[in-house]
């Protein structure tokens, strides 16, 4: 848990502003406790919806959390955290629009979360072709929004076509892209 730690204190949570409207301070709590780093050590779904993210904008923690969480895909989390923190990434790079204050602000929140998302590109990866849970498939989802060379990814496709879900060996997650692009 060590580098989701050091990520998560790399932050200014308390000089972000919350979807919730407050500060991003509790942020900080939510995504180590969604870690394994409770009193209990072991990973505790939050729901950061309405804080982080909704299904019509990104709010202005979005960028950190991303590095969070690609974090947390490089660290020692368990199995569930771990594809806690690939839903969130998800949301992260799949989101459709900025919050009004981020916006006044130049910020598309969504395009910024996807450019960090590009640096962790071999954690995503790797979640495929370890096959552990239905994170492998998540994180293909993921590398179809974020993954620019689209013949590795299509080899990828193939070569992992045993344990992904049919819409990733058909293409069809590959929309999620195409609709980005438009």
């Amino acid at each position: 848990m060590q580098l989701v730690e050091m990520e998560i204190a790399r932050q200014d949570w308390k000089g972000m502003l919350c979807g919730c409207g407050g500060s991003a301070e509790h942020l900080a709590r939510d995504l180590l406790r969604l870690a394994g780093g409770g009193a209990l050590r072991e990973p505790s779904h939050v729901s950061l919806e309405e804080h982080v993210w909704s299904p019509a904008v990104l709010w202005e923690p979005a960028p950190a959390v991303t590095s969070v969480a690609l974090a947390a895909l490089a660290d020692d989390v368990p199995l569930a955290g771990r594809e806690w923190f690939l839903d969130l990434l998800q949301c992260m790079v799949a989101g459709g629009g900025t919050d009004g204050e981020s916006a006044r602000r130049g910020l598309d929140l969504p395009e910024l979360c996807r450019d960090i998302a590009v640096r962790g590109l071999w954690l995503l990866y790797g979640e495929v072709m370890s096959n552990r849970s239905s994170g492998a498939g998540i994180a293909f989802e993921i590398l179809t929004v974020v993954e620019p060379d689209r013949a590795r990814l299509q080899r990828v496709r193939e070569i992992a076509a045993a344990w992904l879900p049919a819409c990733c060996r058909t293409g069809l997650c590959d929309d999620d892209l195409r609709a980005l692009d438009r």
